[in-house]
């Protein structure tokens, strides 16, 4: 996504890749695993941004949380990020892992 940006947004992607991936990525305390599920569902709450929400589907399914996971990830969170929010993360979890 660097390489790709705008010479006038590049710094943007810069930070991502510092902050992001490199200062929260190389802390420990979390399995990868927990830290994709837990982007999931925040990214969830936050709403309006499925284009990361897809992303991390895929991170998700990458670092071996199956679909099951993800929908009761999900579903628990339900209550507190209410059904709207709720059903964009299922649509793109099964735009992202179609059933058999």
């Amino acid at each position: 996504m660097q390489e790709s940006a705008p010479s006038n947004q590049k710094h943007i992607q810069e930070y991502l890749s510092t902050f992001c991936f490199g200062d929260l990525y190389t802390r420990g305390g979390l399995d990868l695993k927990t830290r994709e599920l837990l982007k999931l569902c925040i990214i969830t709450a936050l709403g309006g941004a499925e284009g990361q929400l897809k992303a991390h589907v895929q991170g998700n399914k990458n670092v071996g949380n199956d679909k099951g996971k993800l929908i009761a990830a999900i579903t628990h969170c339900l209550p507190y990020m209410g059904f709207p929010r709720t059903l964009n993360a299922l649509a793109c979890v099964n735009e992202i892992i179609p059933e058999n």
